[in-house]
């Protein structure tokens, strides 16, 4: 595939996103999904709006608004908010914890933006929750609903987009596998970078992006790729130094025609889709 296809491709970006409350919502243009975590460990310190598991005053509730306000100013069309960590190594929350802070964090995140709010969770139970009660229109499982067996029941159920991560090595197989028990959802994809793969491995899936995007042309391609190992691992430096290197990764992305970035900086991956979009006009 040539270079100029590849940018005729990315001009073409529309996809909708079809909410419970009934709002289809059109994008002609790449959408930036801004990472809200409230979370006391989650791998890049500058996303946790939690000191530690209790702190849940108004201070911090406060500090939550701000930063979500912020996160829309800059240019954030999605908020993914997130209550249990998945970094390597991690050492997940009870299910009732990770609800406990999701009724804490995410009526603030709804009161303060009108755009569709993902619930990154693996729990069945918490994804209810979260969408029936919270008010969550999305519901994104980074582990492509493996952990939990409930997981794609309860989607097709609430009746809410999915994010689809595929939590292998092997991409398009995963995708092959779990998309026929998803009929009838508003799937998005994730090749889940950092998930299953070594270093590798994710720049492989990130240099057959266009190809995957292809493959599974009716269905959205989130990318996240924000501040993960495969950047600060490769170039030998921390994930609070890694902003150049990831948007390097979200220019490359756009150019394979990725159609969300889900991000910890929002104002520098929005003025990355300004710059790949002008490049195509």
């Amino acid at each position: 595939m040539s270079p100029e296809y590849v940018l005729i491709v990315i001009g073409m970006i529309d996809f909708s996103i079809s909410l419970r409350d009934g709002r289809t919502i059109h994008y002609d243009h790449p959408v930036v999904m801004g990472i809200i975590n409230v979370t006391p460990d989650s791998f890049f310190a500058g996303s946790r709006c939690l000191s530690d598991a209790d702190a849940m005053g108004e201070e911090q509730a406060q500090a939550l608004r701000q930063r979500v306000r912020q996160m829309v100013a800059d240019g954030a069309e999605m908020i993914d908010v997130g209550a249990c960590s998945t970094r390597p190594n991690y050492v997940p929350p009870t299910a009732q914890e990770e609800i406990r802070r999701l009724r804490w964090g995410l009526p603030i995140v709804r009161q303060e933006v009108q755009v569709p709010v993902s619930v990154d969770t693996y729990r069945a139970e918490v994804a209810r929750v979260a969408v029936e009660e919270l008010g969550a229109d999305i519901v994104n499982d980074v582990y492509g609903g493996t952990r939990d067996a409930e997981m794609l029941t309860v989607v097709r159920q609430l009746c809410a987009p999915f994010i689809l991560g595929a939590d292998s090595a092997d991409v398009e197989t995963f995708f092959d596998r779990q998309l026929p028990q998803l009929e009838g959802v508003q799937v998005i994809l994730d090749p889940d970078f950092g998930f299953s793969k070594d270093l590798q491995q994710n720049y492989a899936t990130l240099r057959t992006l266009s190809q995957l995007i292809g493959r599974y042309p009716s269905m959205p391609m989130l990318v996240g790729v924000s501040r993960k190992r495969m950047v600060w691992q490769l170039l030998g430096i921390k994930a609070d130094e890694a902003l150049n290197g990831t948007t390097v990764l979200h220019t490359l992305a756009l150019q394979a025609g990725a159609h969300i970035l889900r991000v910890h900086d929002v104002r520098e991956a929005v003025q990355a889709v300004r710059i790949v979009q002008a490049l195509n006009q």
